[in-house]
């Protein structure tokens, strides 16, 4: 009896005890946000990345932290808009190059690659270790966004030009798509940079409004049908050495975040920032081949040419360091830092690279 009265008392409390827990579980935070891409959803690399984060982050945290994702013109207009949509507080959080704002600041040009900057593993040792992350952030802060690395598309290519451009003289009056401070070095030497959205280049390469574009690397180039109008294909884009692509947030929607939901998105960038890479490198060589089987030719920007861009991009950054303190503070560090590892890249990695397509050709 006494046994009985015992498991009765106990199994009462038990039962009391689970009901009274049940509240604080079902009271755990759940935070809804939306994401704008910069980029449209064919583009599923690119694209792919803030998909990535957006279910890394959903399965990190039960659902309770669900992120949707728009694409490029679904809720924004397009990729310019993505930043400016969060720092307006019309999103809490975007995927998009932040060099597509240089025309606020040069400086958002460090974010993503500057002409002969840092290439991909260059761009992630310099934000992860060796203090980009806090020089970047320092300059995002007056807009009230903080960066995430979300992606890198590697080196890219030239881009695809209906003439041969072989000298200067070539590149007098040629009118070219080309984003971020790439497009000032090329005026330099007297092209005519233009801006156009992802979706609006073919048209107007196919009607001749532009004599040549550059967009990414051989699986978008394909996607958007580029060799169809120009078979020209230059490389190396020397522009993009190693094109980073962000996640920005509004930082009063970051200090709203318990400490797990901060840590998930923070994992989640990370997982997305390797992936586009590998994504990229297993994709651009198939794509390449196939371009190729279509009559594509492949073109070098020549030695003599490329010295003259290299010549032309650091008189750019003379000319705005001179008047920009922001871009000066960052232009610094970023350029001393890269020479330091392009020393180091060029004894082992690049040696290495040398010799196996010697032997692999």
């Amino acid at each position: 009896m006494e046994r009985r009265k015992f498991l009765g008392k106990t199994g009462a409390g038990l039962v009391a005890g689970v009901a009274a827990a049940a509240p604080a579980v079902a009271a755990a935070p759940t935070v809804k946000w939306r994401m704008t891409s910069g980029f449209p959803r064919n583009l599923d690399t690119i694209f792919g990345a803030a998909e990535r984060l957006s279910k890394r982050v959903a399965a990190m945290t039960d659902g309770r932290f669900q992120i949707q994702v728009f694409a490029a013109g679904e809720l924004v207009p397009g990729a310019g808009a993505a930043l400016d949509s969060v720092v307006s507080g019309t999103v809490e959080c975007c995927h998009t190059a932040s060099y597509y704002s240089v025309g606020k600041n040069a400086a958002f040009g460090f974010g993503t690659v500057i002409p002969f900057g840092l290439t991909s593993r260059q761009q992630n040792a310099w934000v992860y270790e060796g203090g980009g992350q806090q020089l970047l952030d320092g300059f995002y802060s007056g807009y009230g966004v903080r960066s995430f690395l979300g992606g890198n598309t590697g080196t890219q290519m030239g881009g695809w030009f209906r003439k041969l451009v072989n000298t200067e003289a070539d590149v007098k009056g040629l009118k070219f798509r080309i984003a971020g401070l790439g497009g000032q070095v090329w005026a330099k030497l007297g092209a005519v940079p233009q801006q156009i959205a992802g979706g609006d280049i073919y048209p107007a390469l196919e009607k001749g409004t532009i004599d040549a574009v550059e967009w990414v690397g051989p699986y978008d180039d394909e996607k958007l049908g580029f060799y169809k109008v120009a078979k020209n294909y230059y490389y190396p884009g020397w522009w993009e050495p190693g094109a980073a692509l962000h996640f920005f947030v509004s930082n009063k929607e970051w200090a709203k975040l318990p400490a797990d939901f901060k840590a998930a998105f923070q994992v989640a960038a990370a997982e997305a920032n390797v992936g586009m890479q590998a994504a990229y490198d297993d994709k651009n060589p198939k794509a390449l081949a196939r371009l190729l089987g279509h009559g594509v030719k492949l073109q070098r920007f020549n030695d003599a040419l490329m010295d003259k861009f290299y010549k032309a991009a650091m008189e750019v950054y003379a000319e705005e360091s001179a008047k920009n303190p922001a871009f000066k503070k960052i232009y610094g560090p970023y350029m001393a830092y890269g020479r330091v590892e392009n020393a180091w890249f060029s004894l082992a990695e690049a040696s290495m690279s040398q010799f196996l397509e010697r032997r692999h050709t």
